[in-house]
C-alpha cells in the first residue's frame, strides 16, 4: 500500500466545514471510482505539530503508483465533474505540501534468513 500525504492550510476566509465537505465530496468519488483505496481528513489538534505543514492533512490510501498514476491522469485533463470536485478544493487550500510513503518492509523484498540467539535451538 502507498500513502500519498498532503499537508495545507485554509486560504483566508475559508470556512473550515466547507473546505472539509469539497475534501469529502472530491475523494469519496476517487474512491467510489475505484481511483484511490480511500483516504483521511485529519486536522492539527491543540496546535501540535510543525507550523511548515500546516493545519491540515489528508492521507490518501492507494494499492500501488500505477492506481496513483491512474487517479493523476483522471486529474490532468481539467474537465468535467472531477475538476470541479478538485476545483472546489483547489480554491480554498493553500501551502500546499505532499510526500509519497509506502508500507515497509515491501512485500517482495528479500529478508535475510534469521540468525539464531545464544541458547536458541536451530532446526
Amino acid at each position: 500500500m502507498d500513502r500519498y500525504h498532503i499537508w495545507f492550510d485554509l486560504r483566508p476566509g475559508v470556512k473550515d466545514l466547507e473546505a472539509a465537505r469539497s475534501i469529502q465530496d472530491m475523494m469519496g468519488r476517487m474512491q467510489k471510482d475505484g481511483l484511490v483505496e480511500g483516504f483521511e481528513l485529519e486536522r492539527r489538534k491543540l496546535g501540535f505539530g510543525p507550523k511548515e505543514l500546516g493545519e491540515w492533512h489528508v492521507c490518501v490510501r492507494v494499492k500501488d503508483m500505477a492506481q496513483l498514476e491512474a487517479a493523476f491522469d483522471e486529474l490532468t485533463p481539467r474537465t468535467g465533474e472531477l475538476e470541479r470536485l478538485h476545483a472546489a478544493v483547489w480554491s480554498k487550500v493553500t501551502n500546499f505540501r505532499s510526500a509519497l510513503y509506502r508500507d515497509f518492509p515491501d512485500p517482495n523484498r528479500i529478508r535475510p534468513p534469521e540468525k539464531a540467539h545464544h541458547g536458541d535451538e536451530v532446526a
